[in-house]
């Protein structure tokens, strides 16, 4: 048992139980959400500087994270990690103004 609960984080018995999470460590986690938070800052200057006439853009989507095979991916409400999922209504270009103004 002490074997196998120290093996490598890469190990076939990892991989085996976890999935591709465990090629994902907290530089990967912590890159991912600089580039979600990136694409978010992204589209809100976009939607700000679009226009009134212009069509509303869409809502970036997230990068994809692993999850384990062994649990199911956790509610990013429910854990208070600071994320949260997508809004149900975007804000609107003047909304976005107000706010940054």
């Amino acid at each position: 048992m002490v074997l196998v609960k120290h093996m490598p984080r890469d190990s076939a018995v990892n991989r085996d139980l976890h999935g591709e999470a465990v090629e994902w460590d907290a530089g990967t986690h912590l890159l991912a959400a600089a580039v979600d938070h990136l694409a978010v800052a992204n589209w809100m200057t976009a939607t700000i500087n679009s226009g009134e006439d212009a069509e509303p853009l869409e809502y970036p989507e997230p990068v994809p994270r692993p999850t384990s095979a062994a649990t199911e991916a956790p509610d990013l409400a429910e854990t208070g990690s600071g994320e949260s999922p997508a809004p149900d209504r975007l804000p609107t270009p003047d909304e976005l103004a107000r706010f940054f103004s």
